[in-house]
């Protein structure tokens, strides 16, 4: 590591006064103006946790479902995991370090974690279609670069995306090819063999109606079209071609206020979905013929299955165990009831 490069390249992202923020189960999170910093520090930091892991590592530049003005970053660890909890406290200490500690704590988190600066880095970059994503994305690039690291940038690319290159590349291409090609061969071809075993149920069913949440989502499933079969008929809307990015649309949106999304012409019975802005989110609903709203909540029907079959498990006497997976963005009171409630 060269100091006086990262004395340089740290003084053209400063870090605005009195300003603290905490890396959480989403990354960081703010107004975009105030992440420059951040950005270029989580370069830094990927480079450490390559070093550290022996393996790629991914950046996302992503605020999900917040408004268009906002903007934030994630880290991926090897297997397209979230960053290993020990580190978000590295995340953190080097966000809010003042430009002359950033030395310190760099060779502080190299101490404790480990990390052999001498081996190689690599690091994988993926960015949602805020208008602030390209600049930031480049100053963790600019993070990446003074750190020796190297660095694949696959521009535009929704969250799983880069969650599905990193771990192709950690598994020497065991779980697919780390390209977007890959990736949409991968879940068409899953999805094929899936729909094998539900029987056809008419035209209707044929069709679903997508609001894309004017995000990235829109882009990557036109490109995906022509991988699907012919039993799925897409139609997207809030493609980004008009509105802002998640303004009265989108998964968060849609779960929250429990009404259809702006820009989606629902009839009744029609299935329909929705997407957060940066495509890692995803809940279906529809209307009813009295012009009903019904979501169809995931954390929900979870629940309900395993009542189910821990009542069906009771009553034949068997002893089984019994698993519920759930991410970290499930409803905790869903998750509060399945571990406290039903002990699963």
């Amino acid at each position: 590591m060269d100091p006086e490069a990262l004395k340089k390249y740290s003084a053209l992202h400063p870090k605005p006064a009195g300003l603290t923020l905490q890396y959480g189960t989403a990354g960081f999170r703010t107004k975009a103006e105030q992440l420059d910093h951040v950005m270029f520090r989580m370069g830094l930091l990927a480079v450490l946790r390559s070093k550290a892991m022996l393996s790629t590592i991914g950046i996302m530049v992503t605020a999900s479902h917040n408004p268009e003005e906002d903007n934030g970053v994630k880290l991926i660890d090897p297997l397209g995991e979230m960053l290993h909890p020990s580190w978000e406290e590295y995340a953190t200490q080097l966000a809010n370090a003042e430009e002359h500690e950033l030395q310190k704590i760099i060779n502080e988190i190299c101490q404790k974690a480990a990390v052999n600066q001498h081996t190689d880095a690599s690091v994988f970059i993926g960015r949602d279609t805020r208008p602030s994503s390209e600049k930031l994305a480049q100053s963790a690039i600019d993070g990446i670069s003074v750190l020796g690291g190297q660095y694949h940038d696959y521009g535009l690319v929704t969250t799983p995306q880069l969650h599905y290159m990193v771990c192709c590349q950690n598994t020497q291409g065991q779980y697919g090819k780390a390209t977007l090609e890959g990736y949409y061969e991968k879940l068409s071809k899953a999805f094929t063999e899936l729909i094998k075993q539900s029987p056809s149920s008419g035209e209707s069913q044929r069709h679903l109606k997508i609001d894309c949440a004017n995000g990235i989502g829109a882009l990557k499933l036109s490109e995906m079209e022509p991988y699907l079969p012919k039993e799925v008929l897409i139609h997207l809307y809030n493609d980004g071609t008009k509105e802002k990015l998640n303004h009265l649309c989108g998964a968060d949106f849609v779960k929250v206020h429990q009404k259809p999304p702006r820009g989606l012409d629902m009839k009744p019975n029609e299935r329909c979905c929705s997407f957060d802005g940066d495509a890692d989110r995803i809940v279906y609903y529809y209307e009813d013929a009295t012009g009903h709203f019904h979501l169809i909540d995931g954390d929900k029907i979870a629940t309900l299955i395993s009542i189910f079959l821990k009542e069906l498990l009771a009553k034949v006497g068997q002893a089984l165990k019994m698993a519920v997976v759930q991410t970290a963005y499930a409803n905790g009171s869903s998750t509060r009831y399945l571990e406290e409630t039903l002990k699963v």
